[in-house]
């Protein structure tokens, strides 16, 4: 490094699934981004931080979250529960819609120390109202929704639709999905979706057969009578999808709910492809806190080898996103994000299996930084 960088960051283990580290060292940043990774990399620099019993990873990358104004119906505020608590760059599962996207980019996205995505509501209001977002049909505009797609400059990713009986109330949810469909092939975007949860009147095998390569399905172990079949195998329909190109995300909003789901996956070769929290209001208030970092405690404790978890939680959100290079990774050039974490001594109740629960230590956030500044939980 031929000048002083603004911040070095050291930890006792460094992990990056995208370069391969994974080991003791050193992050430079410089202007907000990394100049320098690795065992060799100390300082100087302008500010030195150093954690001797911490992971230090790429800024975690939560692909399901609801960072929003607090009177809106899941609203959270971004910087307080997510970004302190180490997730750098969050997307929204569709907080905002066609007619408050101007207002949430005002109010929530532009203010953000986070970096903050849209998967955009189909429904023109979005989460805005303590109701079901496509109980008035009419709200489902495509035209509005394409309009606002097309003119945006890249802070929408795609679509998000959840398609429960609360959210579609007496509409025809097949008739829903019909025009989440049509808007997402008009603008060439993905969708987040989020299933039935009433599988006698939907077939999670016809739901699956809708989505396309590159749709995300999320809460994909939430619901044990979707994933797995009467012998505790994965279904069918969910090999079918993911060899069409159908992505698995965990949106693990409910804490350590029907997690045996996920240990039955897991074991069977069938795990997530990205760890998302669904943190959202109701969260607030939990302890031991629920976000991204618990997330990733959670699913460990499921089976899935830590460093898999990480990298579901940085670098493969980041492709999927878009962003690969820029975030989810700590080679020289990207954004000079990171997270701190330190596995917890006292144990919690990890996650709810079938013959019992599981208990052991949590990852807890230490330090995040977001291009450079630091911000602490």
């Amino acid at each position: 490094m031929s000048e002083r960088p603004d911040l070095v960051v050291t930890a006792s283990r460094l992990f990056c699934a995208d370069t391969g580290l994974d080991g003791p060292g050193g992050i430079a940043i410089t202007d907000g981004h990394i100049t320098a990774a690795g065992p060799d990399v100390s300082g100087p620099a302008t500010r030195t931080l150093d954690f001797p019993d911490a992971i230090l990873l790429p800024g975690l990358v939560d692909l399901h979250a609801h960072p929003a104004p607090g009177e809106w119906r899941w609203g959270i505020d971004a910087d307080t529960m997510m970004l302190r608590r180490g997730s750098t760059t969050v997307m929204s599962q569709g907080d905002a819609g066609a007619h408050t996207w101007q207002e949430y980019r005002e109010r929530i996205l532009e203010p953000a120390a986070t970096r903050i995505m849209m998967a955009l509501s189909p429904a023109v209001l979005g989460e805005r109202h303590d109701r079901g977002l496509f109980i008035h049909l009419e709200e489902l505009d495509i035209d509005a929704c394409v309009d606002t797609i097309e003119a945006d400059g890249g802070d929408i990713w795609g679509l998000a639709a959840n398609l429960t009986d609360i959210a579609c109330g007496d509409n025809d949810h097949r008739e829903v999905m019909e025009r989440i469909l049509t808007i997402a092939e008009r603008t060439g975007k993905p969708i987040l979706y989020g299933t039935r949860k009433t599988p006698f009147d939907w077939p999670i095998a016809e739901q699956l057969e809708l989505l396309r390569p590159g749709d995300v399905m999320t809460y994909c172990f939430i619901e044990p009578q979707e994933s797995l079949d009467g012998d505790g195998q994965v279904v069918d329909a969910y090999w079918r999808a993911r060899e069409r190109g159908v992505l698995f995300d965990l949106g693990l909003g409910k804490g350590t709910s029907d997690m045996g789901s996920a240990v039955a996956a897991i074991d069977q070769d069938f795990p997530p492809d990205t760890v998302s929290s669904d943190v959202y209001k109701n969260h607030s208030g939990w302890d031991p806190p629920h976000d991204l970092p618990m997330t990733i405690s959670r699913i460990i404790a499921c089976g899935l080898p830590e460093t898999d978890a990480f990298a579901k939680a940085t670098l493969r959100p980041a492709q999927i996103l878009g962003r690969a290079g820029e975030i989810g990774t700590l080679a020289p050039g990207a954004s000079g994000d990171l997270s701190v974490l330190r596995w917890g001594e006292d144990p919690v109740i990890l996650a709810d299996a079938p013959d019992n629960d599981r208990e052991g230590g949590a990852l807890q956030p230490v330090v995040t930084v977001r291009a450079g500044e630091v911000y602490e939980p």
